[in-house]
């Protein structure tokens, strides 16, 4: 194992933290890593620059409100759930949108499906409330930390006084602690303003205030040290928020809690009983458990870049993804447990976004060795296959599977832009997560029981709803490519874009592989029937496509017509030149095109185009533009170039999360890639990176590889073999002489373009350049 680059949490240090409750600095971290964790001179001001924790279900910002200290809360299921208005599918099917475009009269697809997304406010997720402490007779504030390795906010003030907050790993509640306070603090709970008029204004895409909801506001008691607020959504749900505290000389220790209920939802603890029991048990053994599991999860795997600016970031988002995803708690929305805390709801709802939001978010799971955490996504999406299935029938009036582009919690359409919103290919886009999950963990019960139906459904629906054209190729009747055109007819194709092609295409081949795989050789050769059907991609001088006919021209967000690349690796570098060719076309009419439309999802989706055709100094370069131009101080992605520097003609600040994971995933497929069923460790750095490494990065087939380049040298690769099997290496050390060491009798050979090792279960070999 690479002992220089672990992330070793002492038993010592946490036995200190313990004892302390937070001493500021981890000592082995910080000599190794001194910049990563968040240090600021006092409190954000605006809640999206604000410190950031949660654990998948609960979430709160840490921040500064006139003049008092703010604990935005959060929790992911808070969420009104009325059904979009006039989305009717009784009235509105697929058909009929296909027939207003053909016989222009568009217009009342826009009145009917897209205008109530504009009209109305909900469904749409929901804030919970807030903590606010008065703080002013505590003066100035010295210092704010968000440490990584313990995810616990730190902020002490001039005068002695230490506030350590963090919201429970795994356990429905947050703590708080005051040390050294020389004055009492008054405590309060602060509703959401949902019986208060708002502005009007839109900020940031936020455009209603939450008093259009229409609830009665919700009542809030004090009661000694504790304080309760109750509220009533629409249509039987609610939720509780409730915090209790214990002083004890200048000591002040706390704990908060949501809950939520709904009629149709299993019963589960009231926030004052998750309060109740927590503070029973004890900070310490809390913090201790909550510790442990960060332990664990920093120990999944780690990178080490000599860029300090992408190694500051990628931990960043590490911690974040690590914050906000669990299997047992809901995906990864927009902004998932971070809602605006604003007055207003959330910017677009808050909401689910099938059309590439959620799909980037899980990016870095895989290579991450975050499957665990991935699985909330999985999960959720097979829950909830019922309402897809229905919506299927509903809208499109075929059997097979396919799913709102936009949805609620409970997977319902929410409509909108409906090119995207109600789009054709999500489920076959969303079944790549089912495909990565297998290939990554090779767990058959998984491949045969959701992996191979999910795309065999999926199949069924694409071949259900396409149609024949002249010349007897398979073809969408429309189609559409996120978000070219953004929300007009001509978003509408009469031809089958690159990008819904890539996906169709996608789904079919990989259909029949694990067709295959389950010794299901019927069904197999019926998918590669079909996908024989489908014509090529739409090619010109220039590159890919956006549709026949249609030229990539123009500067835009979404690189939709490059899906067949990435992430899909249909067309890869390993095919050999033609593609080679394609790809370093299309790349460079990206450039020429300009970043004028961009936004920073489109930089962290850059890096990882640049990763996959080997141009590291582009994808470090891409990945550096995002950090520092799309990114505000607490790291959090809001879309504009905040630094009006000509990144991008977009200078907003909406807040999402994609493009946060997205850049994770980038730095990754810089150092490790295996989606061709080759392992290759470093495929694109950058030259002057002479000494990087990384460890426990995950690979298809289930191999865990851990490597370190040295004077520019690759010195040493690991490999762990969870299910055993061939595994192909792309020989990392050149001509150089190597060594191979294995936890099992045989005979290897080190030579050659590609390495080849048959591992048993949990086989380790160690390659070493001699």
């Amino acid at each position: 194992m690479i002992s220089t680059m672990k992330k070793q949490k002492t038993t010592c240090f946490y036995l200190t933290l313990l004892l302390g409750f937070l001493l500021l600095s981890s000592c082995e971290r910080k000599e190794k890593f001194p910049s990563h964790n968040l240090e600021f001179k006092g409190l954000a001001t605006t809640w999206d620059e604000a410190i950031p924790l949660g654990n998948g279900i609960l979430g709160v910002l840490i921040w500064q409100k006139d003049g008092k200290l703010r604990f935005s809360l959060d929790r992911a299921d808070l969420w009104d759930l009325r059904p979009m208005a006039r989305m009717n599918f009784d009235k509105w099917k697929f058909k009929d949108v296909y027939q207003h475009w053909n016989n222009g009269t568009y217009d009342e697809v826009y009145k009917e499906l897209d205008s109530p997304s504009k009209l109305y406010p909900a469904p749409s997720k929901i804030p919970a409330a807030a903590l606010g402490f008065n703080i002013e007779a505590l003066g100035k504030v010295k210092s704010v930390e968000l440490d990584l390795d313990g995810a616990v906010c730190i902020v002490i003030w001039e005068n002695g006084t230490k506030l350590s907050t963090f919201v429970h790993a795994y356990k429905p509640v947050g703590w708080y602690k005051f040390e050294n306070l020389s004055a009492s603090i008054d405590i309060e709970l602060i509703p959401p303003a949902y019986n208060r008029p708002g502005d009007g204004v839109s900020v940031n895409q936020s455009g209603s205030d939450l008093d259009r909801l229409g609830y009665s506001q919700g009542k809030t008691e004090k009661k000694g040290n504790t304080l309760i607020y109750n509220q009533e959504g629409w249509d039987g749900f609610s939720y509780q928020v409730y915090s209790g505290w214990e002083e004890e000389g200048t000591s002040l220790t706390g704990c908060w809690s949501v809950s939520s209920a709904n009629k149709t939802w299993d019963v589960s603890p009231l926030a004052s009983e998750n309060v109740t029991e927590a503070l029973r048990g004890g900070l310490d053994s809390n913090f201790g458990s909550h510790l442990a599991w960060w332990e664990k999860y920093w120990d999944k795997s780690s990178v080490s870049i000599p860029d300090t600016v992408l190694q500051k970031q990628y931990e960043l988002e590490m911690y974040k993804f690590g914050s906000i995803a669990r299997a047992n708690t809901p995906p990864i929305s927009l902004q998932a447990v971070w809602t605006a805390d604003n007055g207003k709801l959330p910017p677009w709802r808050g909401d689910f976004h099938h059309d590439l939001n959620t799909q980037l978010s899980y990016w870095p799971a895989y290579a991450g060795n975050q499957l665990d955490l991935e699985e909330g996504f999985i999960n959720w999406l097979w829950k909830y296959r019922p309402a897809f299935s229905k919506y299927t029938k509903d809208y499109f009036e075929t059997d097979g599977l396919n799913v709102p582009g936009v949805t609620t919690l409970e997977g319902e359409p929410i409509g909108g832009w409906i090119q995207y919103s109600l789009g054709q290919t999500v489920s076959a886009w969303l079944a790549h997560h089912f495909y990565l999950h297998w290939k990554f963990t090779m767990d058959r019960d998984f491949l045969k029981e959701k992996a191979y139906p999910w795309l065999k459904e999926t199949a069924v629906f694409l071949d259900h709803i396409s149609v024949r054209d002249d010349q007897g190729n398979r073809k969408l009747k429309i189609s559409s490519s996120p978000e070219i055109y953004n929300n007009s007819k001509e978003a509408w194709f009469s031809e089958t874009t690159n990008f819904d092609l890539a996906l169709i295409r996608w789904d079919y081949e990989k259909a029949a592989e694990l067709a295959d795989e389950l010794g299901l050789a019927d069904e197999a050769a019926r998918w590669r029937q079909i996908l024989s059907e489908w014509p090529g991609y739409s090619v010109d001088d220039c590159g890919l496509m956006f549709a026949p006919g249609f030229p990539y021209n123009e500067s835009h967000r979404h690189f939709s017509h490059l899906m067949a690349f990435h992430p899909l690796g249909l067309i890869d570098f390993s095919n050999g030149q033609p593609d080679r060719d394609i790809i370093q076309k299309t790349l460079f009419n990206l450039e020429h095109n300009g970043p004028d439309r961009w936004t920073g999802y489109s930089y962290s989706w850059l890096g990882n185009l640049y990763a996959r055709a080997f141009e590291g100094e582009k994808a470090a370069g891409a990945l550096k533009t995002f950090a520092q131009c799309f990114c505000l101080k607490n790291s959090f992605h809001v879309n504009g170039d905040q630094t009006k520097s000509g990144k991008s003609k977009y200078t907003y600040r909406p807040f999402t999360l994609e493009g946060n994971f997205a850049f994770a995933s980038g730095v990754q497929e810089m150092l490790l890639q295996s989606h061709s069923g080759t392992i290759e460790v470093f495929p694109a750095i950058p030259a002057q990176w002479a000494n990087v490494g990384f460890e426990k990065l995950r690979a298809q087939g289930a191999f865990i590889v851990s490597a370190q380049r040295e004077n520019g040298k690759n010195r040493l690769v690991e490999i762990i073999a969870e299910k055993g099997g061939t595994c192909k290496l792309k020989n990392p050390f050149g001509k150089n002489t190597c060594s191979i060491k294995a936890s099992w009798e045989g005979q290897m050979d080190c030579n050659g373009e590609v390495i080849e090792i048959n591992f048993p279960v949990n086989g380790k070999a160690i390659l070493k350049m001699e």
